[in-house]
């Protein structure tokens, strides 16, 4: 049952948290408004106790050895499953490798992913510059695109929410005792582990296309230009691969023909998109506004809650349609 696999979700997630962060600078200004000094914030992976113990531990907050503040951190504290967004463990997907070769996989399981970032100051003026420079980017999320599957160019947004702030201050005693602030802001993502992918030729036994044209006239035997030619293809009616190109922003109910999504840069007017399993046409957009057709392909209108994946359908979904999917045609005429 079980083999050896890894795509190293757990390991990009972290990466991919780490550097919304990795960049975050505080200055320091004399009396008169001049910039004395520019300081990167170091950022590492470890627990907040480990790093706070190091901070009672050195004499000097300053010092150039052990430890300096300014300072962040960050690790995971928590793997939660996602019973909202389960699905049957028989559901699958396709796509397309490296090679345009059809691999088939079942969907991802969901997980909430529960982490926290650090960080240790001991000038509550760095602090507020650290902060600042954090909290307005998450409203309260953030969304990043990991190729989480590499073989079959897998990407999905990996959505970052900031939960919670706890702030600390230890700065208690007599005048001697070093002061240190601490802030621990709070994050949890939804992320997607994948079972191995494995190889299908079934798509193989679809006919890709159908083209037969029409004569005018009589037809004496002799060899004559067709009048007409039609070009038919199969289309698909959902999407194969199960990347989410952007999510809900707001509830669409059943009758609703303009619907809001976080961002709609991978979506273009006139193409197909599914969500929850209601298959939609784009008509047009307008900024993060979509003027839809619901109801297509024989899917019906259901109530789609904010937050709710939309996945777009592509020529890449119209090659991986299996030999007992439904199916569209696309027509074009010569």
């Amino acid at each position: 049952m079980f083999q050896h696999f890894y795509f190293e979700i757990l390991r990009k997630t972290i990466y991919s948290f780490g550097t919304l962060f990795n960049n975050i600078y505080i200055k320091h200004k004399n009396d008169e408004g001049d910039i004395t000094s520019t300081i990167r914030v170091p950022l590492a992976y470890g627990p907040t106790q480990k790093f706070l113990a190091r901070l009672e531990q050195s004499p000097d907050l300053n010092k150039p050895i052990q430890i300096t503040t300014p300072r962040m951190s960050m690790e995971i504290i928590n793997l939660r499953p996602n019973n909202n967004k389960q699905t049957t463990s028989t559901e699958i997907f396709k796509a397309a490798d490296k090679d345009n070769k059809v691999r088939t996989g079942y969907l991802p399981v969901p997980y909430t992913l529960y982490l926290e970032l650090g960080i240790f100051t001991k000038l509550e003026d760095d602090m507020f510059q650290i902060a600042e420079q954090i909290i307005p980017y998450f409203r309260p999320s953030y969304s990043v695109s990991v190729v989480m599957i590499d073989e079959i160019n897998e990407k999905r947004d990996i959505i970052f929410n900031l939960d919670d702030i706890v702030m600390t201050d230890d700065y208690e005693g007599n005048f001697e005792k070093r002061r240190s602030l601490i802030w621990t802001l709070k994050f949890s993502a939804e992320i997607y582990f994948f079972i191995p992918i494995s190889s299908d030729t079934a798509s193989k036994n679809i006919i890709k296309k159908v083209s037969f044209g029409f004569i005018a006239g009589s037809y004496d035997g002799s060899s004559q230009n067709e009048d007409i030619r039609f070009n038919i293809t199969p289309k698909a009616t959902k999407n194969y691969t199960g990347t989410v190109v952007t999510t809900l922003s707001k509830d669409a109910t059943i009758n609703d023909k303009f619907i809001e999504v976080t961002n709609s840069s991978n979506i273009t007017a006139q193409s197909f998109i599914n969500i929850n399993n209601e298959t939609l046409f784009v008509d047009a957009k307008n900024g993060n506004t979509l003027t839809v057709t619901r109801e297509l392909f024989d899917t019906k209108a259901q109530l789609h809650i904010s937050g709710s994946d939309v996945l777009n359908i592509t020529t890449i979904d119209n090659e991986l349609i299996g030999p007992k999917d439904p199916f569209s045609f696309i027509t074009e005429f010569e």
